[in-house]
């Protein structure tokens, strides 16, 4: 045990200089918790597997301190001064930190980062994001739903003509955003120039049939930062501002990859995509963090919208209760994650302005969502007072995708108690009988179905495209997860 790490008790780090976090440790056999939580909070801030002789008065201010322990439930509570990290607002310097190393340590079986907090004086140096989903609806003029996208698929293998068109009919028959799926880059048979062109060509023709603005998400995930920031110039060379998206593979392409798109673009939606997190977030996994801290770091870094699963509506592993706290933890000002209360304000929680916009927020959360959607529309914004940068970090959008269907999205709704969030169907829109663009008409038609109150096979009577829809997908059962009513949650 290293002794000068364990403060049990410690009230200090209630002082506004601490990242406070929550660590589940199961320690090898033959140690105790408190053996092995001294040995995490010496690797993961100043210290070493022994006690370091050359430490000096300053270097020990600078240590990490457990400060709570519970041994039923193996939960190690641990404050990092925040004055550690690196100044410029660096996300992947925390994650080195208290992410990093202990994960590798043999004294553990276990050990997984369940939940963090930032207080209001590290939160003014990192970035948080710009460009909202407030900006997107206003680009859209899409108030009172949420932005009803799709991935193409197939995932890849289509020419950018090929791809462009079934961006086309998707916009065409009502959808407001589509996405390059995760791995989509720079292939032979899809070049990405080509498939930028393609894409703003068809969007053009959707533009003019339909009179409605339309979003595209591009993947700009490239082998190195110099490849990246071309491939996002060229997109904002031939695309109308506000018609277009960043994707970054977030877990993949790196923390650095992330911050560099939103210092570069802060006025272009950032979509992080997190293919790769089930390695750490899984709830089986012993080892990583969950779900809710890689939500609460992509808001910190600035992710305009990152994926949240599916509350157990789709196919992705996940339930109801992290998803939705993950959710909130990307939308809400005042957000109650697994162990921490995150206020995201740059100012006291406890001053009054804060105090008053997070009462009106949580009353907000409680009415009926659907009792609000036309107050949505004829004011022309949202409810979460996230639009304050000087005071509050902006939100991050929910972005949703993962098996869903028009059969599955009232489910999810009222899973989901908002709709402030972007979904993302894939299979759910190309697989219907009559083609993609029947598809997007079948994902509209479920949403008004849901707005209206009205059952979906009785609505589905009088509109083909959702009849068809529910016939499909009924005789093509995949999805086996049961969603908790947002009030169990």
């Amino acid at each position: 045990m290293q002794i000068e790490y364990l403060l049990l008790g410690d009230k200090s780090v209630e002082n506004g200089r601490y990242l406070l976090a929550v660590f589940k440790i199961i320690p090898a056999d033959g140690l105790t918790l408190e053996d092995v939580a001294t040995e995490i909070a010496a690797e993961s801030s100043t210290g070493t597997s022994i006690k370091v002789g050359s430490s000096t008065p300053f270097s020990v201010s600078n240590n990490a301190k457990v400060y709570e322990i519970d041994e039923q439930n193996n939960l190690v509570w641990i404050a990092y001064p925040w004055e550690i990290f690196d100044s410029g607002g660096n996300i992947q310097n925390i994650l080195t930190y208290i992410a990093g190393n202990i994960f590798g340590v043999s004294e553990v079986k276990a050990c997984k980062l369940l939940d963090v907090y930032f207080p209001p004086e590290m939160l003014c140096r990192y970035d948080g994001p710009n460009y909202t989903l407030d900006d997107m609806r206003g680009y859209l003029n899409v108030w009172d739903k949420p932005i009803l996208g799709s991935i193409i698929k197939p995932k890849i293998g289509l020419t950018p003509t090929q791809y462009a068109e079934l961006a086309y009919d998707f916009w065409v028959g009502g959808g407001h955003f589509v996405k390059n799926d995760e791995p989509q880059a720079d292939q032979s048979f899809c070049p990405f120039k080509s498939m930028v062109d393609s894409v703003r060509i068809a969007m053009d023709r959707a533009e003019q049939i339909t009179g409605e603005g339309k979003v595209h998400s591009f993947n700009v995930s490239a082998p190195d930062y110099d490849t990246m920031i071309q491939r996002a110039d060229y997109v904002a060379s031939v695309m109308k501002p506000g018609s277009y998206a960043y994707l970054i593979d977030g877990i993949t392409a790196g923390w650095m990859a992330v911050q560099t798109l939103r210092r570069h673009y802060p006025d272009t939606f950032l979509h992080f995509h997190r293919a790769g997190h089930g390695a750490f977030t899984r709830e089986e996994n012993p080892i990583g963090f969950s779900v809710e801290v890689l939500t609460k770091f992509a808001r910190l870094a600035g992710a305009s919208g990152i994926h949240t699963g599916t509350a157990g509506v789709g196919k992705m592993s996940g339930d109801s209760r992290t998803d939705i706290t993950a959710a909130h933890q990307a939308l809400r000002l005042q957000s109650q994650g697994l162990y921490f209360n995150q206020v995201w304000s740059k100012i006291s929680e406890k001053d009054t302005d804060i105090s008053q916009l997070v009462e009106k927020e949580e009353n907000r959360w409680k009415e009926n969502i659907k009792d609000t959607l036309k107050e949505r529309k004829e004011l022309k914004r949202d409810f979460y007072f996230t639009s304050d940068t000087a005071r509050i970090v902006p939100k991050t959008t929910p972005i949703i995708s993962g098996g869903l269907n028009p059969t599955l999205l009232a489910k999810f709704l009222d899973t989901m108690g908002t709709i402030d969030f972007i979904t993302t169907m894939g299979a759910g829109v190309h697989s219907h009988p009559k083609g993609t663009q029947a598809g997007a008409k079948a994902v509209l038609q479920a949403y008004d179905a849901w707005k209206e109150g009205i059952d979906i096979q009785e609505y589905a009577k009088d509109h083909e495209e959702l009849a068809l829809a529910i016939d499909f997908f009924e005789k093509n059962k995949t999805n086996t997860h049961k969603a908790k009513p947002l009030e169990d949650v």
